[in-house]
């Protein structure tokens, strides 16, 4: 099932699990108007077509003792490894990594305990990766991980 394939309903039940994957399926069947039966036969099909990858718990970073939050941007120098996300994925701190365009090849979400672990981090990628770094320190967040559908 392509994300180009989803009807009505498939984007009215995912909109309910982003809102809350623990929900039952009859209250997400209430919610969009399929019986609880056919909201699990749904589910499962969004599962296994890949459209539903996981379910998570939402952490709230701060209150984990992880108040910084942060952008940086890597660009690539010519000494650059060239297996860098599998090197970025061995270090701490790292939540997120995208294979960006632009004048740089990698964005990366930190979320860190201070700002000498975030410049700590800043450092060993630069050391380890030979890469550049610009960061973007999150000053506060109005949304994110908002639903699309």
């Amino acid at each position: 099932m392509a994300s180009k394939g989803l009807d009505t309903k498939d984007r009215a039940i995912l909109s309910a699990l982003q809102g809350d994957a623990r929900l039952a399926y009859a209250q997400i069947g209430k919610r969009v108007g399929l019986a609880a039966s056919s909201v699990h036969d749904r589910i499962r099909k969004l599962e296994r077509s890949g459209v539903i990858t996981g379910y998570r718990a939402e952490v709230d970073f701060e209150r984990a003792g992880y108040p910084i939050s942060a952008f940086v941007s890597l660009a690539l120098r010519p000494g650059s490894p060239p297996d860098v996300p599998e090197r970025i994925a061995q270090l701490g701190l790292v939540e997120s990594c995208y294979s960006v365009a632009g004048d740089n090849s990698y964005a990366l979400m930190i979320r860190a305990p201070s700002t000498k672990a975030l410049e700590e981090l800043l450092d060993d990628l630069r050391n380890r990766l030979e890469v550049t770094t610009r960061s973007t320190i999150v000053l506060s967040t109005p949304f994110e991980r908002r639903p699309v559908f």
